[in-house]
């Protein structure tokens, strides 16, 4: 029975998880400033475009250190 109640708290954290990507891909092209952070990298040249979301990346890290912490404590 152990075994069943780690799978199913392994299973709603994963539901937690894509649910919370997926709000985030919803809102993220309502948020004109996320992508545009400073640190992102863009090169543009004739037929190349480079682009690096350095700082944007560094604050989703950060974001989702700092929920994932909060319930993996929930769930101990």
């Amino acid at each position: 029975m152990a075994a069943m109640n780690e799978l199913g708290k392994l299973l709603i954290m994963a539901g937690a998880g894509l649910l919370l990507v997926g709000a985030l891909l919803m809102l993220g092209a309502r948020l004109p400033w996320f992508g545009n952070l400073p640190g992102d990298i863009v090169v543009k040249r004739d037929n190349f475009t480079l682009y690096a979301p350095i700082g944007t990346m560094i604050l989703v890290s950060i974001l989702l250190t700092v929920l994932l912490n909060v319930i993996g404590r929930l769930f101990r």
